[in-house]
């Protein structure tokens, strides 16, 4: 998990309604086909949780994710969600 500021939370939510596949009204579309279910994401705002968010969506805006990232010191860690993303190999 990415620590993150409540500011940071709110450009968070934004980037993740504008480019994110998996939100669609508040809602996450993978974990959507039983009943609603809310994007865990949007509704945390102490920590990037989604690995998928970290991988695909984050760096889309380079000034946040640098921000982000200074802040953490877990650069390792998010560079190899990065590098595996393109197998969906996510391991801790």
């Amino acid at each position: 998990m990415l620590k993150i500021t409540y500011k940071q939370a709110k450009k968070i939510n934004r980037l993740i309604r504008r480019e994110c596949c998996n939100y669609d009204k508040g809602c996450f579309l993978l974990l959507d086909y039983v009943e609603r279910c809310r994007c865990v994401q949007v509704i945390s705002c102490y920590g990037i949780y989604c690995k998928y968010f970290i991988s695909s969506v984050l760096p889309i805006d380079k000034q946040l994710r640098k921000e982000i990232l200074q802040q953490n010191q877990n650069i390792r860690r998010l560079k190899y969600y990065e590098k595996n993303s393109k197998h969906n190999r996510y391991r801790c």
